[in-house]
């Protein structure tokens, strides 16, 4: 998350924190890209998609990259790991985080689309 995570829990806790602001950016992503894709004449498909690509980013992406760069990047000395480490906010429950976000974002788009685009494609 592009922003300071300071005031989130650790564990489970600070992982559900995670989800549900990931969830609040699904649903308002969807919404946009809804009214930007109804008048390009997109499909519901395509809106998903991005709603959903776009909100990952947005919502997990700092974490997601933190996830991978612990898991592949080089890291030559124990003092660069620490470093790296002292800028995650509980690097312990990470991947628990990332997948809480993907959850949530999963979750924001599908309510998105129950709430906005429903409607739209059943007529």
């Amino acid at each position: 998350m592009p922003y300071d995570q300071s005031w989130m829990g650790f564990g489970l806790t600070g992982a559900l924190e995670a989800g549900a602001i990931a969830l609040a950016a699904g649903l308002v992503l969807f919404g946009l890209i809804h009214l930007f894709g109804r008048t390009q004449g997109w499909s519901l498909g395509l809106e998903i998609s991005w709603a959903y690509v776009l909100g990952m980013l947005l919502a997990g992406g700092g974490d997601l990259w933190n996830l991978f760069y612990f898991n592949y990047g080089r890291l030559q000395s124990l003092q660069l790991l620490r470093a790296r480490l002292a800028e995650v906010h509980d690097p312990d429950s990470i991947g628990l985080r990332v997948l809480f976000e993907f959850i949530g974002v999963g979750a924001g788009v599908f309510l998105g689309w129950l709430v906005i685009a429903r409607r739209r494609a059943t007529r």
